[in-house]
């Protein structure tokens, strides 16, 4: 048997080829829209891809299930759990197999089961993988969002992401007696889940990739609750906010999310091109560090570093609905910053420049615009003599377990229509953990027209650290 795990660091999600070696047959479980991932690994190990499936309607990627589908030919499987609200609306147009608890999927000597575990989301598969060579017994799980490395998939979503009220405590009992009928299973079993650390899909993600189910037993916090009033009340404190484009997702997953023919590539741009559409009106997203975008930038940009949180804080502040230009320094961070975009649905990364745009701009339009940065003695100082408004846009379990008394708060994932309760003409000091969140949200504001905007260096850690 052929197992292949594949992890996408920015999502923090993790999809898996299941094989038999014997026959070349293949089962793609989880895919994001990166196809050539999967369509290279299959060439690798000389599989044929010849079903494609996936645990639930996800809310944190765009399923690329129908893509990798419309790539190879392959079946579709999806599940039919749930009830009539929760049922694929593409199903039948894409002519799917359903899946039910108990169905079975075959490829050469290996089978793979569904098992309904519902309670992150109503209709939730996991798949228990048999590897018919060598035993008849399971040697695991895919358990998706269902069963994480130290935590269980987080039940408020549907209500805090999707919007369908009253459905936390329901999905937190239906996720517990889910957890129950597990707790029989061999220990043996291998847990292959979803996702790792990072994910906003629960709260303590391990950054272990699998685990066994007996060791989660014994140190997973959800077995070791004793009622289902405990557990209940557990996994519903201190979730972190889900990101506004978890709805998107969650509908466009469900209603069938769009087949590209290939990842988009942001055409290069000169710079007076990428100049005019800054002013009028366009998205334009700085790829660049945040020292170097301090330093010195186009006025109205918004500075999103093409890093680890790029994927998490796009999906937050970027349009559906519009294009999106990059300051870029090269085609290959612009067709990177697209791409990830693509893995969340923004499919329309229209154009990029690089950094000569920032001489054209100095030399022929207005100087750039830079944001001062500072530390925790010159905050006080701005404070005590300028009046200085301190923000922190941290989230909101952060502030409770501790912020500066002056300050206000306003989570960077709100802060655009936050900033509408702001003085634009007061200067205003941002903070976060780090110095990373804020710097993102003294673009955003200054993009939005405050005209004093300034980032403090190294965070509420900076000043914990002096006391």
């Amino acid at each position: 048997m052929l197992l292949r795990r594949f992890f996408d660091d920015k999502l923090a999600q993790a999809s898996y080829m299941i094989g038999c070696q014997a026959t070349g047959e293949a089962v793609v479980v989880d895919p994001h829209r990166d196809s050539d991932v999967y369509l290279r690994a299959a060439e690798q190990e000389g599989m044929e891809i010849r079903y494609v499936t996936e645990t639930h309607i996800h809310a944190d990627f765009l399923s690329g299930s129908r893509q990798l589908v419309a790539r190879t030919g392959a079946t579709l499987l999806l599940s039919a759990e749930g009830g009539n609200d929760w049922q694929y609306g593409f199903a039948d147009s894409d002519g799917a197999r359903l899946l039910r608890d108990g169905d079975e999927i075959r490829i050469g000597k290996v089978s793979i089961e569904a098992l309904h575990t519902p309670g992150h989301t109503p209709e939730h598969l996991s798949f228990a993988v048999t590897d018919g060579a060598a035993s008849d017994r399971p040697m695991g799980v895919l358990t998706g969002d269902f069963l994480f490395v130290g935590d269980v998939g987080r039940p408020d979503l549907l209500e805090k992401a999707a919007g369908v009220r009253d459905t936390m405590e329901d999905g937190a009992r239906v996720l517990w007696q889910s957890l129950e009928q597990f707790r029989s299973l061999p220990d043996y079993l291998q847990i292959l889940p979803g996702h790792g650390a990072g994910s906003a899909c629960g709260k303590a993600l391990g950054a272990v990739p699998s685990s066994t189910l007996g060791y989660e037993k014994m140190v997973n916090w959800a077995f070791q609750c004793a009622t289902e009033d405990e557990f209940v009340s557990k996994v519903l404190e201190d979730q972190p906010e889900p990101p506004v484009y978890f709805a998107h997702m969650k509908r466009m997953n469900r209603d069938g999310p769009s087949v590209l023919d290939e990842l988009p590539k942001p055409p290069h741009m000169e710079p007076r091109a990428l100049g005019e559409r800054l002013r009028g009106g366009a998205t334009v997203v700085d790829l660049r560090s945040r020292a170097e975008f301090a330093e010195g930038h186009l006025p109205g940009t918004l500075n999103l570093p093409w890093g680890a949180d790029f994927t998490t804080w796009s999906g937050w502040l970027l349009p559906y609905d519009a294009p999106v230009f990059f300051v870029a320094y090269d085609q290959g961070q612009a067709d990177g910053a697209a791409r990830d975009l693509a893995m969340i649905g923004i499919d329309r990364a229209a154009g990029f420049a690089d950094e000569s745009v920032l001489d054209w701009w100095s030399a022929e339009v207005e100087p750039l615009q830079r944001t001062q940065v500072l530390d925790w003695d010159g905050a006080e100082s701005a404070m005590e003599e300028e009046g200085a408004l301190l923000l922190d846009v941290r989230g909101a379990t952060e502030w409770e377990e501790g912020h500066v008394p002056e300050a206000v708060h306003i989570h960077l994932g709100r802060l655009r229509e936050g900033a509408e309760e702001l003085d634009p003409s007061r200067p205003t000091l941002v903070y976060c953990r780090s110095g990373n969140r804020s710097a993102i949200g003294a673009s955003l504001l200054q993009a939005a027209g405050f005209e004093d905007v300034r980032n403090i260096e190294g965070g509420i850690r900076a000043r914990e650290a002096v006391g």
